[in-house]
């Protein structure tokens, strides 16, 4: 999503006469678009943003923005403008559409206008950047609250786009004939149309999507497993131009942490989910994510962790420890784990995944 939304940025300077330069040191506009997801990624920006003070000094006229999610928290926005007051433009997701009239509002004073939601914007067309793949953004938002995520708080509530603006959308990606792969966004795509009254569901859309003439593989992110219906399941067995690979988060292997966590699915049901999976799709092409070290997860909790991925075998993790989010249930919760002790738990996991993937290489 955020390398998405970067594309659409693209597409806004490009539009205004920009073009793109190797060396920060050459630019009259640099930009940070962010993302909130983790404490880490916030950090980084700090540091960059941080490290163009001295070259905003020596280069008066240089713009400097931060946008994305990171912005969209108006208590970071105004940290920022207080910390890095030669900083230009803050702005935060909502407001990634009215760039351009940002840029020319610099020299009027800093601009800080963060919508806290907004409708999706279909009017300014993206300079794709990400080789033969195309990214089509089908919804916005999210209403799962996880206790650990921020993402309800900066991207708002779900919104679908319509069947009729995606097809569309894709339909001219083909045209084009540059794109071999299509990729559905949305921070739970399993769950669009929920909103919709026409009787939408991610099942008809992939259909549809399947339906258009032309040489292409679809696939998409992310999925949530209390979302992925048999309908899914089937689709994407039946159909051929989508791709047989499907990363669903687990999270946790712990039945008390998922409800912590308010993922909604047990243990249990998420074994069920790739048991139908496999039944269908028996080369299907498994992927996931785990937390470790959530606030109380105890040590047998976490070996459930490590007893799930044995059992699933996945084709490959992505595993996290723990980070609070300021404004998140979690970031409340007693019994935070200490930081030795989920580096010790996320390097067992990921240890693990080393593992399974030398015997599935071997077999």
């Amino acid at each position: 999503m955020n390398v998405h939304e970067s594309e659409k940025l693209a597409y806004i300077c490009e539009k205004m006469g920009y073009t793109l330069t190797d060396k920060r040191e050459d630019a009259d506009l640099i930009i940070f678009n962010t993302c909130a997801i983790r404490e880490g990624a916030e950090d980084r920006v700090f540091g960059n943003v941080g490290a163009l003070k001295k070259l905003k000094k020596k280069k008066k006229d240089l713009i400097i923005a931060v946008c994305g999610c990171m912005t969209q928290k108006e208590k970071t926005a105004n940290n920022i403008l207080k910390t890095f007051p030669f900083v230009d433009i803050v702005i935060g997701t909502f407001n990634l559409p009215n760039f351009e009239y940002y840029v020319n509002a610099v020299k009027k004073g800093r601009q800080l206008e963060l919508l806290k939601e907004g409708e999706i914007d279909e009017t300014v067309p993206y300079k794709r950047t990400s080789g033969d793949n195309a990214w089509v953004n089908i919804m916005q938002g999210c209403n799962n609250f996880c206790t650990y995520c921020i993402v309800p708080y900066v991207r708002g509530r779900e919104k679908s786009r319509s069947e009729e603006n995606i097809l569309k959308e894709i339909k001219e990606i083909v045209k084009e004939g540059k794109y071999k792969k299509i990729t559905l966004l949305g921070q739970n795509v399993n769950s669009y149309g929920a909103d919709l009254e026409n009787g939408e569901n991610f099942a008809r859309l992939l259909r549809k999507i399947c339906a258009i003439d032309g040489e292409f593989k679809l696939t998409f992110m992310t999925s949530h497993p209390k979302d992925l219906t048999d309908d899914v399941i089937e689709t994407i067995a039946d159909e051929d131009k989508i791709l047989k690979e499907i990363h669903l988060p687990a999270q946790s292997g712990n039945n008390r942490i998922l409800k912590l966590m308010n993922r909604k699915y047990t243990r249990e049901k998420y074994l069920d989910i790739i048991r139908k999976i496999r039944e269908k799709m028996p080369n299907a092409k498994i992927t996931s994510d785990f937390i470790v070290g959530f606030p109380t997860e105890t040590e047998e909790e976490f070996m459930d962790t490590m007893d799930l991925v044995k059992k699933v075998k996945f084709d490959g993790i992505f595993a996290f420890m723990y980070s609070p989010r300021a404004g998140t249930v979690a970031e409340q919760m007693e019994g935070q784990i200490d930081e030795e002790t989920k580096h010790r738990r996320v390097n067992m996991l990921l240890e693990l995944e080393k593992e399974i993937q030398k015997e599935k290489r071997n077999d």
